[in-house]
């Protein structure tokens, strides 16, 4: 097999082991192991009076019970708040066990430990808590009018507010800008809570070694190495004696990039204080009540423009639903304003967002991370103005566009990363000619008359979108080639399904010249590796990957230097091809890497016959130079760290045509087109695993998923029962084409890809619904409920 394997449609190494059920998950971990459950709140808000264990005390098979009072030292403490930010002024995070008052439903308060589950639950349901009932704050525009308080000591319900301003290039506000514009138009948009719902529910397995005085633990998580972190400070424990390993991860879409959950110090700190393994897996209403979700913001708009639809101001004011807690900060709130900018160059820009706590789960990451909610309001931004001034809706977008000749551009904000908002590299005219090629966007009118004179009723959207992929603040690898010629890579990231193993062994196999079947890869084990952030932010491939790249050149050029000396030859006449360093132009003169990997480690026993090449009396080494040379190390292997100046900026562009049914005003997606520009392409195939994915995502975001609350906090859809999503059947073919301006910023050229898929599908499928009903949609996600009151309210 060839080795040059960058940018190859490789099959997923992964998949024969995880589709044959192979896969080693959390849960079949530790079958012996004592298990934990919790009593969670059943009250959105509430004072605890009292809570009587007494009850449980008797049940066969209880090992321990533990409420907020058991807990001690930093334990008792609130859980760390990630992400400070100036602008988050009154940022408040929940107790590992709630203390005193609880702020959502499903918030934990009391932890029993037990032989197995069902003990446990059979306990947790004899624990009587009392509470004395507070007002729930439900709904942003109710949290805003401040007459009830989620934390007492937070004024108006406001933990953050944040206003950032690019003036025109002539020095006007978005306010003189908007105020001398030809044309204004003034609206709201909507967009309601959502969340991931991974397959697989996040976990804990932990267990303690007296002997050693260390700490293994297992997590379903998107960061051992920050879960680890956590749980040595908290524990009070050294670093070096806390190990945290991600098994196979069952999805993670952001809820699992929270560090720590309050069950990932829980669980190590009882099988700690017990010296018993235990185990806690989630139940799918746990995760729906206790687990992030995201998405909800209402928003308002202020534009002025030209008769070309070009913007020259924009005004947006964004409350944003943050739930009960800000563990992760505002990073959601300031992609969303910092991104809805999109690929569009705007004559002057004012967000302003108010970060707003409500008595319900709370809000971080979720897939798009704030991204949906920005594009859905500047591409509804752009219909608008297209629809006013009669005009084609790719056309006024065209009209916007950032040119290729123009990068790096600068918007003038500063990101998620408290760096520049500075995009790299792009082509975003070229980009909207493939697309409307893909979708015939310039033939669907003759489509749409065809199908009205036969009664039905279609539409076309289309939805724009940049993307800062590759957030720093840096990734590690670590890459050794062993005597048997095998290539081991490591980095400190996790994996949940992206196939992470296949595109780092691509890279791996490419920069060493050695097939892929030699290449094995680990992710998420801080025994392994132990510096590192986390999978978020289509982060991946960008900040790793390099990682991987820089410590494989760092073994290249030792291989290359060693082999030379044993092959009598110039280090620059080398190549390495299939596992074999040789000569260039001249096969015979060559050396196995495998060779080479041995004699890079010089030995005084012999373990087989290949370690005799490097023992004392094999002739190996020079009798000039000491064993392992000055500033070198034994061994064939590197390490290496990628570490950006700022975020690199994929793009893309989707279109859809849907038909609305004229009596059920249910929605169907008939055809949907991505084209999607990540630089340079490690696998196509995965990229394009990554964009359905995000695709069928993005549908039930559009069309299906929201979650419920009731006027006293109460969730009332928790189940899958209830809170509906897209099957199969409801997710189109999705038409692909790709795109690569590579980035300039980064050794491979490569760009984040991970979230492109989920981001404009909401503006995509708002935009084919206006288009096919002629109903203006300010409101997402739309159900065929929601269409058939529209309908009502404009039959009026």
């Amino acid at each position: 097999m060839t080795t040059k394997l960058f940018g190859e449609p490789v099959r997923r190494r992964e998949d024969a082991r995880l589709v044959t059920g192979q896969g080693r998950y959390l849960d079949d971990l530790g079958p012996g192991a004592l298990a934990a459950a919790f009593v969670r709140s059943p009250h959105a808000h509430a004072r605890i009076r009292d809570i009587d264990v007494s009850a449980a005390l008797d049940v066969d098979g209880l090992v321990a019970i533990y409420t907020w009072e058991d807990l001690p030292g930093a334990l008792a403490e609130p859980l760390p708040l990630l992400i400070p930010h100036p602008a988050l002024t009154h940022g408040r995070t929940a107790y590992p066990l709630a203390k005193d008052v609880v702020r959502h439903v499903g918030e934990p308060i009391v932890m029993v430990v037990a032989e197995d589950r069902y003990i446990a639950e059979d306990a947790c349901a004899l624990i009587d808590v009392e509470y004395e009932f507070l007002k729930p704050v439900v709904g942003v525009e109710e949290a805003v009018q401040g007459v009830h308080l989620v934390h007492e000591d937070v004024p108006g319900n406001v933990g953050a507010h944040m206003v950032q301003e690019v003036p025109s290039r002539d020095g006007r506000s978005a306010a003189e800008a908007i105020a001398a514009a030809p044309h204004t138009l003034e609206f709201r948009l909507d967009i309601e809570r959502s969340a991931c719902m991974p397959l697989e529910g996040k976990g804990v397995y932990a267990r303690w070694d007296a002997d050693d005085q260390s700490l293994r633990v297992y997590s379903s998580t998107q960061t051992s190495t920050s879960v680890r972190m956590a749980v040595a400070a908290k524990l009070g424990l050294p670093l070096p004696k806390v190990e945290v390993i991600a098994p196979d991860v069952g999805g993670g879409f952001g809820v699992k990039i929270v560090h720590p959950w309050p069950e990932e110090i829980l669980i190590p700190w009882a099988a700690r204080l017990l010296d018993r393994e235990i185990k806690w897996t989630e139940d799918r209403r746990e995760h729906f009540v206790s687990s992030a979700h995201e998405r909800a913001q209402v928003q308002h708009v202020r534009v002025g423009f030209d008769d070309e639809g070009r913007v020259l101001g924009l005004d947006v004011t964004i409350l944003h639903d943050n739930g009960a807690y800000t563990p992760y900060g505002i990073i959601v709130p300031i992609i969303t304003s910092t991104q809805l900018l999109g690929p569009y160059k705007i004559g002057a820009y004012r967000v302003e967002f108010s970060s707003i706590y409500t008595n319900t789960v709370q809000v971080t990451p979720y897939r798009g991370a704030g991204r949906p909610q920005g594009v859905f309001c500047m591409e509804r931004t752009m219909d608008r103005v297209a629809a006013y001034l009669g005009r084609d809706r790719t056309e006024v977008r065209a009209a916007n566009f950032i040119g290729p000749d123009e990068f790096p551009y600068d918007q003038g904000l500063i990101f998620q990363d408290g760096r520049p908002l500075i995009y790299d590299s792009g082509n975003y005219p070229e980009s909207l000619r493939m697309l409307k090629e893909l979708i015939g966007w310039d033939s669907f009118p003759e489509m749409k008359a065809r199908a009205a004179a036969d009664g039905r009723r279609i539409g076309i959207g289309v939805g724009c979108y940049v993307e800062g992929t590759g957030v720093g603040p840096y990734e590690g690898g670590h890459v050794q080639v062993t005597s048997d010629g095998r290539v081991h890579v490591s980095t400190g990231l996790t994996s949940q399904g992206q196939g992470h193993e296949t595109v780092f062994a691509q890279i791996a196999a490419t920069e060493l010249g050695v097939p892929i079947e030699k290449v094995s890869v680990v992710t998420g084990d801080t025994r392994r590796f132990g510096y590192a952030v986390g999978t978020f932010a289509s982060r991946a491939a960008v900040m790793s990957g390099n990682a991987i790249a820089l410590a494989c050149r760092k073994v290249r050029e030792k291989a290359l230097r060693i082999a030379a000396d044993a092959l009598e030859a110039d280090p620059r006449d080398l190549e390495i091809t299939d596992g074999i360093v040789h000569v260039a132009g001249t096969p015979s003169a060559s050396i196995p890497l495998a060779t080479v990997a041995v004699l890079s480690n010089p030995l005084r026993y012999a373990f087989d016959e290949e370690t005799k090449r490097a023992t004392q009396f094999s002739g190996a080494s020079s009798m000039d130079r000491p064993p392992v040379d000055e500033g070198e190390e034994p061994g064939l292997e590197g390490r290496d760290y990628y570490s950006p100046i700022r975020s690199t900026f994929a793009s893309g562009m989707h279109a859809a045509i849907v038909e609305t049914d004229p009596e059920t005003a249910e929605i169907t997606i008939l055809r949907y087109a991505v084209v999607h520009d990540c630089g340079k392409l490690i696998n196509p195939m995965i990229v394009e695993g990554q964009i359905h994915g995000g695709v069928a995502q993005g549908v039930g975001g559009a069309l299906y998923e929201k979650m419920v609350y009731d006027e006293y906090g109460q969730l009332l859809n928790a189940s899958f029962m209830d809170f509906l999503m897209p099957y199969a059947t409801e997710v189109p073919r999705i038409e692909t084409a790709h795109l690569e301006t590579p980035s300039p910023l980064n050794p491979l050229g490569i760009k984040g890809a991970g979230e492109a898929g989920v981001i404009p599908v909401s503006a995509v499928i708002a935009s084919a619904v206006e288009d096919a009903e002629a109903i203006p949609i300010d409101r997402m996600p739309i159900s065929p409920s929601d269409l058939h009151t529209l309908r009502l309210r404009l039959a009026r």
